[in-house]
């Protein structure tokens, strides 16, 4: 019985594909840097062209790029540090008489109802002095063998931040050279529909990113004003960081709150203070979680607000923390493909037939 060639075709690119995933997921630890890098050189393109048309060279352009964005993540940190810094030596100091005060208010309410909330102080005011002054010896002692049970892990992290703008550079100096040899690994027949598909994904994902952005900098700018209004002193670098980390879901905005909240706990030294913190954050996460993401991110991408939810929701469970990263952009990719299958089978003999 002869092969139907379309059936034998189909089942070579199944193969194709299946290797290709295998591959993918045997070599994940070494494409790491790679494909961080690929994503890189994809946002920071548009820049390089940009300063090509002062005729500012695609080699000095990309090291431009570059360097402004190791310069903003490296202001992201600094804004965080001297917080951390500044606030933890008086942790020891200012929580316990914080717990003093709410013992004088929760233990005599607790009791009325037959409770024993009252906190042991003084345990946790030597719990605090061994934790945040701790002994030279034992610090030494733990460093050591951290460094001999996750020195490989530290190095390939390390191996990592250094290789990844590496590969950016190099691949943004040949940024159109590499998309002109991919596409002519492209058969002939598919380049049109190929090229078309990109273009369409190209644009989504221009959106996406610009949508990004605009969401970045309404939250820096409510987290800044807000957190001022309720007399935190440290508004501006608690407020900028948690507005520019929302980037990353969820780890961004709670390393912020938890800044904030210690900031307020160590100002205030009472726990109307700490409330009023809270609300703000509460009241920045509904605005981004209900309005800013599926409105300004989802209705650019062609996204509806339920459907953004859902995304980040299924990838999440899917790939973890990983996959609320990539949840917006991918879907944006799978809405362009989707569009293309509902096309092609609307105008197909199966659904136009009587």
């Amino acid at each position: 019985m002869p092969i139907n060639p379309k059936l034998l075709s189909s089942f070579m690119w199944l193969a194709l594909t299946a290797a290709a995933v295998w591959l993918l997921s045997v070599l994940a630890p070494v494409l790491t840097p790679f494909i961080l890098a690929a994503v890189l050189a994809y946002a920071l393109h548009p820049g390089v062209v940009w300063m090509a048309k002062f005729r500012i060279p695609e080699w000095l352009g990309a090291g431009i790029v570059l360097v402004v964005l190791l310069v903003v993540a490296s202001a992201l940190l600094l804004l965080v540090v001297p917080v951390v810094t500044k606030q933890l030596p008086l942790l020891r100091d200012q929580i316990p008489a914080m717990l003093v005060q709410f013992n004088n208010w929760a233990t005599p309410l607790a009791a009325r109802f037959g409770l024993d909330l009252n906190i042991d102080v003084e345990m946790v005011r030597q719990s605090l002095r061994t934790l945040l002054a701790g002994h030279g010896s034992d610090v030494l002692q733990t460093l050591a063998t951290s460094l001999r049970i996750g020195g490989s892990a530290l190095m390939a992290v390390l191996g990592n931040v250094v290789l990844t703008p590496i590969v950016a550079y190099y691949l943004l100096i040949d940024y159109e050279r590499v998309l002109t040899k991919a596409m002519r690994a492209v058969p002939a027949r598919w380049r049109g529909t190929v090229g078309s598909f990109f273009t369409d994904v190209d644009h989504m994902l221009g959106q996406y990113l610009h949508g990004q952005v605009l969401v970045m900098l309404i939250l820096a700018v409510f987290y800044v004003i807000a957190l001022a209004f309720v007399g935190l002193k440290l508004a501006l670098p608690i407020g900028l960081f948690t507005g520019l980390a929302v980037f990353v879901p969820y780890l961004g905005f709670g390393l912020g709150l938890v800044l904030a909240l210690l900031a307020a706990a160590l100002q205030f030294q009472d726990v109307s203070g700490v409330l009023w913190v809270a609300g703000v954050y509460g009241v920045g996460q509904m605005a981004e979680s209900l309005w800013l993401t599926p409105r300004l991110l989802g209705e650019r991408i062609g996204l509806h607000p339920i459907m953004v939810i859902f995304a980040l929701m299924a990838f999440g469970h899917l790939f973890g923390f990983v996959g609320v990263l990539i949840a917006l952009p991918a879907s944006a990719v799978l809405l362009v493909a989707f569009g293309r299958l509902r096309t092609t089978y609307i105008t197909s003999d199966l659904y136009q037939a009587p």
